[in-house]
């Protein structure tokens, strides 16, 4: 805390030994200076930092952390990265980069920071509301590319269910080809939970 009051005074002198007012953003960028970013526990090669931090913080709200490891836990933001570099095209990948700083700078319109500044029940309840939009906004227009969230959530969703933790501890898995068994209780068949592949 005293680190923001000393850079805030510092700032004020600046200012007034200028002569002008130190304009918002420069203001609003030294600030952020003082906040902790959120640790990476990858090095992105398709993104950089502050955007790895950023869908790192996205990946853990769509599938976070419970009685199993959640999204981040698993690697799914270092999947996504991957992913985009050698699975996307340019277009793809440029529509995602667009749509996650529009992301950001919605959440900064809306609650007045960055998306992985803000108090986790503001996090979810910004990315419920995203959510809500963008599937209106596939139903309206179902035959337009993909929207970044519905990209996003899609990528966090393959990569978690695809990890280790996702597809033995979420769902069961057995690996091909399998045991043959016949008519068997339910509590022996998984107890209906969906087959990992």
């Amino acid at each position: 805390m005293n680190q923001l009051i000393d850079r805030r005074e510092a700032l004020r002198k600046t200012a007034l030994l200028m002569g002008a007012a130190v304009s918002a953003s420069a203001m609003a960028g030294l600030l952020n200076g003082c906040k902790a970013k959120p640790d990476l526990n990858y090095k992105p090669v398709f993104f950089n930092e502050d955007q790895a931090r950023l869908i790192s913080e996205l990946a853990g709200v769509i599938l976070p952390k419970t009685d199993t490891p959640g999204a981040k836990e698993v690697g799914v933001p270092n999947f996504i990265d991957q992913m985009l570099r050698e699975c996307y095209k340019k277009e793809d990948q440029d529509r995602f980069l667009q749509g996650l700083a529009t992301f950001d700078e919605d959440a900064k319109k809306a609650h007045g920071d960055s998306f992985i500044y803000l108090k986790p029940e503001d996090q979810l309840a910004f990315v419920k509301q995203y959510n809500e939009q963008t599937v209106k906004a596939v139903r309206e227009k179902w035959n337009a590319p993909r929207p970044f969230f519905a990209m996003a959530k899609e990528l966090t969703m393959l990569g978690y269910f695809t990890s280790e933790a996702g597809a033995t501890q979420v769902l069961q898995y057995e690996a091909v080809p399998g045991s043959y068994k016949g008519c068997i209780p339910l509590k022996e068949a998984g107890q209906g939970r969906t087959w990992a592949t």
